[in-house]
């Protein structure tokens, strides 16, 4: 019985019209028509051709390549920041180092830093107190430290420092307080109306300043204005009236005026308390001096009244001669 014949395989499957349009219309038309792909034989295998096997190439050595960073990104500018500047500009010349071996090219060990220069000042002169530079002092050496002293703010405006002047030897000691307009420019103790006054009271009871009175004042300066003199000043220059009394050795002292006597009597008396009487000063030597208390020349100019007892204590004075 013969076998039906079967469509060669390579045969599109038949479709009939409306089958067709239906494929058409879901566009598989071509698909379904299209023949089947037939199978291609093997081909025949090639004989295998032995290869002789070559040595690999020596390894080329690897070179690590550093993984470049990414840029950090850009930060904003500050306000008044100065910009960065450009890579391949040139430095500023005042970065430019001058040429020279570098601390690795250097032969030898590294220098030894320059000492550092000493600064030397002038040390300030110790001051002395007037006190022990007057201790040893003769009377030409003291005038020469008043005129140059300057333990006191008073040298600042002074003309001429007022040291004394008088007889030697000395019979009597007048102390006064302090310079005047008139002493301050001659350089010389009670001058002008007051030392005429001074000079006609010593007369009266037989003494002179030219002969046997010597008339100094406690400070040496004359005060802005005529100004009472600070205890300040008083303590700063009373130590040249005390070396002028050791040194003058006198037999009275007549002390003139309220800070004269509380000066060299160490006390806060007032003066109408401590005239009238004899007082005694010790000096440093132990010897006691008698000192007599009155009234300045200057104010018995402005009160004529008390020149009464402005005698009477010159009386007191000459009785204890």
């Amino acid at each position: 019985m013969t076998a039906p014949h079967s469509p060669p395989a390579s045969a599109a499957p038949r479709v009939n019209p409306l089958q067709r349009l239906w494929l058409r219309e879901l566009g598989m038309e071509r698909l379904w028509l299209r023949p089947a792909p037939q199978p291609q034989a093997a081909p025949a295998a090639m004989p295998q051709v032995p290869v002789p096997k070559q040595e690999s190439p020596a390894a080329t050595p690897q070179v690590a390549v550093s993984k470049q960073e990414s840029p950090a990104p850009a930060m904003p500018a500050r306000v008044g920041a100065v910009p960065a500047r450009d890579a391949a500009a040139p430095p500023p010349a005042s970065a430019v180092r001058p040429a020279g071996p570098g601390p690795g090219l250097r032969n030898g060990p590294p220098p030894k830093p320059a000492p550092k220069a000493e600064v030397v000042t002038d040390a300030a002169p110790a001051v002395i107190p007037v006190a022990e530079a007057v201790k040893n002092a003769t009377l030409d050496e003291l005038r020469e430290q008043v005129v140059a002293c300057t333990a006191c703010g008073l040298c600042g405006g002074r003309r001429h420092a007022v040291f004394g002047h008088g007889g030697q030897p000395t019979r009597w000691l007048v102390v006064g307080e302090a310079p005047g307009e008139q002493e301050d420019r001659q350089g010389q103790p009670f001058v002008g109306r007051s030392g005429q006054l001074l000079d006609s009271m010593l007369s009266a009871v037989g003494m002179s300043r030219e002969r046997d009175v010597f008339i100094a004042n406690v400070i040496k300066c004359r005060p802005p204005g005529n100004r009472n003199p600070k205890p300040e000043e008083i303590a700063a220059c009373s130590p040249y009236l005390m070396r002028q009394i050791a040194l003058l050795k006198p037999e009275r002292i007549l002390v003139l005026g309220r800070f004269a006597a509380q000066t060299l009597l160490g006390t806060d008396s007032t003066i109408g308390s401590l005239r009238g009487r004899v007082h005694q000063m010790k000096t440093e030597e132990g010897r006691e001096i008698p000192v007599i208390v009155s009234y300045h020349p200057a104010y018995l100019l402005r009160s004529p009244a008390e020149k009464a007892r402005a005698w009477q204590d010159l009386k007191l004075a000459s009785r204890q001669l």
